[in-house]
């Protein structure tokens, strides 16, 4: 939150520096394109079968969470048992104490980032003698200061005042690329009703003593504790469940058309951000009679989808959550329904329907899906692509080797697949150079989401240029084009390359890896984020959970510790960990050492 402007007002440099408000159309796109990096860096896949889907009639799970590889958004696994009250097993983000994601002998479950916009904004019209008071149907309501000090090392305490409104601080902004400028006559409140949200450890909790999806719904009602993410679950008895309970402003889409000011009707279609007209007092948010506070939605207004033969989420909005069963009928600020789908979630939807009907699928089958390193990319556009290499290289010596390498390409990403390098190199610029639209020859329809658009466009002016740049790039890196993808995509663990398969969002790869291309270094160098915590989750009838984990980057962060690259080595080789979950056997581990803490 800014400072006030002098009282009287802006000063008039200030005041002529800005425009009174933002440009409506520029500002919806700088907010689906804030949302949209924001997102950029999050990610998951996660999939629940029922058990009329797998061989023995209970449910199964696999959650495939994309966190940064590095810093403190690192997962760290455990198992935490209180005899009689707790026995839960996976993972929990560095400083937090619950399990976030895992399972327990009756229950598995995983989260994704969702398309849930998890603030709002309202439009203040400020009192003509003072900046600092705004008006509500007509009467002038006085801000109220808030000084806040900061304590910074080796330096000076900052302090800085925040000045509040009954919709929330007055803001700048929200982040550098859209300026919400305080003027002479208007400012910007944030509506975020997750700052005083401190329930996301007791829904974690009440996950971890969950005995089905059932306690998982019911921990969801009774804590309304998720402020970001999708839950995706399986349980012993072959239940499923997709659910977006997230905690969100109020925002109707009756009250958004009724009460958006001229820029809250460009941002709020384009992004889901609401700007609402603060003069109005009926401009409320309101309250929902089974929300755990006022201005947000209750569970009932929630998108969710019960015992489906198989829910996925790969971070678009609960629309194609199973793409034989629609969720329909939420407010736009849950996301959108009748959009083009990401690569992944289409890639992703083909796969596992593909799984459920074929049926009879066990915790293997799971395996082999987060390994199959297929790239949908790749399947759409390779072939293509091959046939029109040649005109595009007429001019390069290199072109027949080009075209032979791309047509001869496996269409996966696994460490030794060769031809993904090169496809990889090209399809980045490719995408990021042509407009979506411009991509592809059959464009997206509503009725056909998993298999439209298609059709690559290579009549489009950036793909000659991609390709050529890409060959460029690689042979002025010395990187042969036919090289295997692990020798350049890889990651150094005390002094050892550790080859790594998965692909970039752009190629749509389940198993997703984002690395920083470094051809000084020999190509792709340390993972930014990607794959982290993974676990493949199955009941067989017995009192133990049938579980295969992975934690991708490994659960130490310091080079002298032998659990610093244990699991990348299994990772990189496509091996999993066989989870001990009940005592038997984890009193049989080789490793096992028992360390006795006493007051």
């Amino acid at each position: 939150a800014p400072g006030a402007p002098a009282a009287g007002g802006p000063s008039a440099a200030r005041a002529a520096a800005v425009p009174e408000t933002p440009d409506p159309d520029r500002t919806a796109e700088a907010a689906r394109a804030l949302f949209a990096a924001e997102n950029a860096t999050m990610g998951s896949n996660a999939v629940a079968f029922q058990g009329s889907a797998t061989a023995n009639g209970r449910g199964l799970l696999l959650g495939n969470p994309h966190y940064p590889w590095q810093g403190g958004r690192r997962f760290w696994q455990s198992q935490q048992t209180i005899p009689g009250e707790l026995n839960v097993s996976g993972a929990s983000l560095l400083g937090t104490v619950p399990v976030s994601i895992g399972f327990n002998d009756k229950v598995a479950w995983s989260h994704t980032v969702a398309t849930g916009v998890p603030l709002s904004l309202h439009q203040l019209t400020l009192d003509p003698a003072d900046p600092t008071a705004y008006l509500v149907d007509g009467r002038p309501e006085r801000m109220t200061p808030r000084t806040v000090t900061v304590a910074v090392k080796d330096g000076a305490p900052v302090t800085r005042t925040q000045w509040w409104t009954r919709y929330g601080p007055v803001v700048s902004g929200l982040g550098p690329q859209l300026p919400l400028p305080w003027t002479a006559t208007t400012a910007f409140a944030l509506n975020d009703p997750n700052a005083a949200n401190l329930r996301a450890s007791d829904t974690a909790l009440g996950f971890a003593r969950s005995r089905s999806t059932q306690g998982l719904v019911d921990t969801l009602r009774r804590t309304q504790g998720l402020p970001w993410v999708n839950t995706i679950a399986a349980d012993s008895s072959g239940h499923t469940l997709f659910t977006q309970a997230q905690l969100l402003p109020r925002i109707t889409d009756e009250l958004a058309q009724r009460c958006s000011t001229p820029l809250g009707r460009a941002t709020y279609p384009a992004s889901g951000v609401a700007v609402l007209d603060g003069a109005r007092g009926d401009c409320a948010l309101g309250s929902d009679p089974d929300a755990v506070q006022p201005g947000v939605f209750g569970p009932a207004r929630m998108p969710v989808l019960r015992d489906a033969p198989y829910v996925e989420n790969s971070n678009d909005s609960a629309w194609l959550a199973n793409a034989e069963r629609p969720v329909t009928g939420y407010e736009r600020i849950f996301g959108t329904v009748g959009t083009p789908r990401s690569l992944r979630t289409r890639g992703a939807v083909e796969d596992v329907a593909a799984m459920a009907e074929r049926g009879r699928l066990t915790v293997a089958d799971l395996q082999r899906q987060q390994f199959a390193d297929r790239a949908p990319a790749g399947d759409l556009a390779a072939a293509d692509t091959a046939r029109a290499c040649a005109a595009a290289l007429a001019a390069d010596s290199d072109g027949p080797e080009v075209c032979r390498v791309l047509g001869a390409w496996d269409r996966t990403m696994d460490a030794g697949s060769r031809g993904a390098l090169l496809f990889d190199r090209f399809w980045r610029r490719f995408t990021a150079t042509t407009p979506q639209a411009e991509q592809w020859k059959v464009p997206f329809s509503a009725a056909d989401p998993v298999r439209t658009p298609n059709t690559v466009n290579t009549d489009a002016p950036g793909f000659a240029k991609a390709l050529k740049d890409a060959v460029a790039e690689l042979r002025a890196a010395g990187i042969a084009l036919d090289a295997p993808l692990g020798q350049h995509q890889f990651v150094v663990r005390n002094g050892v390359r550790v080859p790594v398969g998965g692909g970039t969002e752009a190629l749509g790869v389940w198993n997703k890896t984002e690395p920083v291309w470094n051809p000084a270094g020999g190509g792709y160098t340390e993972v930014a984020h990607g794959t982290s915590h993974v676990q493949a989750v199955g009941w067989d009838g017995g009192r133990c959970p049938v579980a295969r984990t992975l934690l991708t980057y490994s659960q130490s962060s310091n080079p002298l510790s032998p659990h610093y690259s244990d699991q990348t080595a299994l990772y990189s080789g496509e091996r999993w960990v066989t989870s001990r979950f009940c005592e038997k056997d984890i009193l049989r581990s080789p490793e096992l050492r028992i360390v006795v803490v006493r007051g």
